[in-house]
């Protein structure tokens, strides 16, 4: 992109392709550690796919029950990477009051954890732990390859890695722009509900986690700009990436007219997942075609 230095921080080429492994490995070594969960424990999350499959797989190394509480907006991509690994795989189908799941995934999981022995909810919107795991891991790593950064932008869905990213950056880089990505019909920065189609960014209810971040900004990307931004990621960058990451990309472009002109700035965004579980979706012609 012109007049500035822009780095992608390839998050899908964690171990099972998400940022989200990040979250999930430090909530469940932190439970661990303060003896929250147990081999008796079963771990019962709602996750749009990302959160969910990182639990499936480390809950399998270590021996532990996991239930994922999921929706029919959720990949097919994950859908069956769930139901590879996970004995039992909850699928809620009753619209909340936003049009969304969100909030009858959470309700499931409270009646999970009510009646299932030995439960243990990671709670990604609201435990510290998912904060600290993207301030000590993720924002450790930027640290460690910056000497300077003028912006970053973080697309927000449960808010634990602007929560974390924020605070460890505006420590190291005191000038630093944190600039929020959201995109439209979410909730979190108090637009109105509506209905949206791409997973893994935006959210029905506001996170607690959001009163952790320092931002600077908040770009809201129509899902159309999405789909486009994925693609140019793909066709002219070479970069295979999901919605999330094209939502951050968009956000990069309309926010660049604003961006201070005296010099040329450096400029960072996640890439939180990989295309894969989007070809059915943002990556397809006729499904794009549908969005308004």
């Amino acid at each position: 992109m012109k007049g500035m230095d822009l780095f992608a921080k390839l998050e899908y080429v964690n171990p099972i392709g998400s940022i989200k492994d990040r979250t999930a490995y430090w909530i469940l070594k932190r439970a661990a550690e303060r003896g929250q969960i147990c081999d008796k424990t079963t771990v019962i999350e709602s996750s749009s796919g990302n959160f969910a499959s990182a639990l499936a797989a480390f809950t399998r190394l270590v021996g532990l029950r996991f239930i994922p509480v999921i929706d029919p907006k959720i990949s097919s991509t994950y859908e069956s990477f769930l139901r590879r690994l996970c004995p039992t795989v909850v699928k809620v189908e009753e619209l909340d009051d936003t049009g969304g799941y969100l909030k009858t995934r959470l309700e499931m999981v409270h009646r999970l954890c009510a009646r299932i022995p030995h439960p243990y909810w990671p709670n990604q919107y609201g435990n510290p732990d998912a904060a600290e795991a993207h301030y000590k891991l993720t924002a450790g790593e930027i640290c460690a390859e910056f000497d300077s950064l003028d912006y970053v932008f973080i697309g927000v869905s449960s808010a634990g890695t602007i929560a974390g990213v924020s605070r460890r950056l505006k420590e190291r880089y005191p000038k630093v722009r944190v600039i929020a990505v959201d995109t439209e019909g979410s909730v979190i920065f108090g637009g109105p509900p509506r209905k949206r189609h791409i997973p893994g960014i935006g959210s029905s209810i506001v996170p607690p986690l959001l009163s952790h971040a320092t931002i600077d900004d908040v770009v809201l990307v129509p899902e159309r700009e999405t789909v486009q931004a994925c693609r140019e990621l793909l066709t002219t960058h070479g970069l295979f990436a999901g919605g999330s990451s094209g939502t951050a990309f968009a956000a990069i472009k309309r926010y660049a007219p604003r961006m201070v002109a005296s010099k040329r700035p450096t400029v960072l965004f996640l890439c939180a997942d990989r295309g894969a579980p989007y070809l059915d979706t943002v990556f397809d012609t006729s499904w794009a075609t549908t969005l308004h």
